[in-house]
């Protein structure tokens, strides 16, 4: 193991600030308390040096000595790797938030990705498409979350990367509103971003976006 390197864009538009998924890492490394730096890499011109590290010209990723890993997912494992403050020791508690995690990325987020792109685009919201993507969230998969998070604290017990992952997939439905009806997941993202962890990962993330404006 060697230091760990989080790399972002230099600079993200407004809208996506708070929300990039490199405060996904920032907030798992301050659960952690693990030591860490932040490096940039360009928003607007995307070289080689970018792509050898994350094959689709996205962010994050983290070096940690020779090993480069992509994927916030994959990322957040392998600071649970580390610390148990991500990832607990217990093997059943362990395995509990390693499936959390996984469904946050490809059961919830899977679910409410295309509508997030289909609301940038002139795709009114009676069509066909966008009530089919909207009833698969709700019916299929946000419906059936409420009842979990209002009968726990946390997913597996104790804070893991699994609610890392689901209160961050969460909060972005939550910006737009696809949790109006569902009074617990709204309860579990208030807790989750109430700490003190994801204050300053949130708060670290948009300084360093403000001081990409003025430079």
């Amino acid at each position: 193991m060697g230091d760990l390197v989080l790399t972002t864009y230099d600079w993200v538009p407004e809208w996506p600030r708070g929300f990039v998924r490199d405060v996904r890492v920032r907030w798992a490394l301050e659960e952690a308390g693990l030591p860490y730096r932040v490096e940039s890499t360009p928003f607007k011109d995307r070289q080689a040096q970018h792509f050898s590290h994350q094959p689709f010209g996205q962010v994050p990723w983290l070096t940690d000595g020779d090993i480069s890993i992509f994927e916030s997912g994959a990322i957040l494992l392998h600071l649970g790797n580390r610390s148990d403050k991500l990832l607990p020791a217990d093997p059943k508690r362990r395995s509990e938030a390693i499936e959390w995690a996984i469904a946050a990325l490809n059961s919830v987020e899977m679910a409410s990705l295309p509508l997030f792109i289909l609301s940038f685009t002139q795709e009114k919201r009676d069509s066909p498409g966008w009530k089919v993507l909207e009833e698969f969230l709700h019916k299929h998969r946000l419906a059936h979350l409420e009842p979990v998070l209002a009968g726990r604290e946390w997913l597996a017990g104790a804070f893991s990367i699994g609610d890392i992952l689901m209160a961050d997939v969460l909060r972005l439905c939550d910006r737009f509103e696809w949790l109006k009806d569902y009074p617990a997941s709204r309860a579990y993202v208030a807790r989750a971003t109430a700490r003190p962890a994801f204050a300053k990962a949130y708060a670290d993330q948009m300084a360093f976006f403000a001081k990409a404006d003025k430079s």
